[in-house]
């Protein structure tokens, strides 16, 4: 599964979350659960006190591909998205990934050359 956000633990689940300036945590399920309100189907949502959310993450999809460090920003059919974080120009170069931005590159890699995927906490 490709992650890329946060997860908050609450009453001793995880769930996808967003922190909120105001305090708040807004927690999703795409199940039906008790005390969360259906905001389309397979997506629901309960906002509680960021005081009773017992651990709040920042979880990414982290990989390896040709021989260096990536994470996955996307996926479609047999590809995925990776962009490189290893923060060498020249190597980002000679794999020809495309410069999305300044230090930033990006391509798509074939699923099965994609190797070491896993998650990371931040």
């Amino acid at each position: 599964m490709i992650r890329d956000g946060y997860v908050a633990r609450w009453l001793g689940r995880d769930f996808e979350a967003s922190p909120g300036a105001d305090g708040e945590v807004r927690l999703y399920t795409p199940d039906p659960t008790e005390g969360f309100e259906e905001l389309r189907p397979g997506r629901y949502r309960r906002i509680v006190p960021a005081s009773e959310v017992e651990e709040l993450r920042y979880v990414r999809t982290a990989c390896t591909w040709r021989g260096e460090p990536f994470v996955v920003v996307g996926e479609h059919e047999t590809w995925i998205r990776v962009e490189y974080t290893g923060g060498r120009a020249p190597v980002a170069q000679r794999l020809g990934l495309d410069r999305i931005d300044h230090g930033v590159w990006q391509a798509w890699a074939p699923r099965a050359e994609v190797e070491n995927v896993h998650q990371e906490f931040v």
